[in-house]
């Protein structure tokens, strides 16, 4: 079994509101271990941006820690990549100059950054698109420069905020075979935050449900499918079995403490 690579304990944030204090996260601990997909699945205010930010060192919790290669994350860190919601692409920029943002930011060599671009635009299925400018691509086009642009800089640990949440059914569908391929090619650790139990189960080796808002773990879903997923595996009576499993949990009542649990 890999080693762990990032380790959340007791998470707890708390914001002031004119209406007094808020948590959106109660006691939240999970582990990513080592070349994992981990999806973060939950409803829309549960929280799980929140940790996202708190892992990519954006913010600081009320109390609790989390540890990136045994080092507590304090602020934000060379070796996690970040692809947000929407593509966050410079216009006045071309594809290839996109990609080497995080590359100028860090002042990394400009020559092994620019060749590093290169293949990852082959990788991501843009090595045509170098010198376009984003107008003149589709927005799932525009999403996959965003998941080059997040693994220029060789980062340990890629954080995805639904990337896809912006995109049509089919293109979304698309998306998330294209995600599987790079992340199977690349072989990084990602924390995918989403709120959409079929997109989890496709793309994940572990599941972590929360509750909502405050955010708590409710369960961890080990997902025992074979890759590389298709649009087939999506039919098969195991891919229904694991999101019903899910869709139970979000019509149950809440539990009181956290679990841990899997389908298999």
């Amino acid at each position: 079994m890999s080693e762990v690579l990032l380790e959340a304990s007791g998470l707890t944030v708390t914001y002031a509101s004119t209406r007094g204090p808020v948590v959106a996260l109660d006691a939240l601990s999970t582990t990513l271990r080592q070349g994992e997909f981990l999806s973060v699945l939950g409803p829309s205010g549960c929280g799980k941006s929140t940790l996202l930010k708190i892992v990519a060192g954006l913010l600081r919790p009320t109390s609790g820690s989390v540890r990136l290669a045994g080092q507590e994350i304090r602020g934000p860190r060379r070796d996690v990549g970040m692809v947000f919601q929407q593509p966050t692409l410079l216009p006045w920029q071309t594809v290839l100059d996109n990609v080497l943002l995080p590359v100028r930011t860090l002042v990394l060599d400009r020559d092994k950054g620019r060749a590093r671009a290169m293949e990852l635009l082959q990788l991501v299925g843009l090595g045509d698109f170098t010198r376009h400018y984003p107008h003149e691509l589709s927005g799932g086009m525009q999403q996959r420069v965003g998941i080059a642009r997040g693994l220029v800089h060789d980062p340990h640990l890629l954080l995805m905020d639904e990337p896809f949440a912006a995109l049509d059914a089919m293109n979304r569908e698309f998306m998330m075979g294209e995600l599987q391929r790079i992340w199977m090619a690349a072989g990084k650790s990602v924390v995918f935050i989403t709120h959409s139990i079929p997109e989890a189960v496709f793309l994940s080796d572990r599941i972590v449900v929360l509750s909502r808002r405050p955010g708590r773990v409710i369960c961890e879903v080990d997902v025992d499918l074979p890759r590389p997923r298709s649009l087939e595996t999506m039919a098969t009576p195991e891919f229904a079995g694991y999101t019903n499993r899910l869709r139970v949990l979000f019509t149950a009542p809440t539990p009181k403490s956290a679990a841990r649990g899997s389908t298999s």
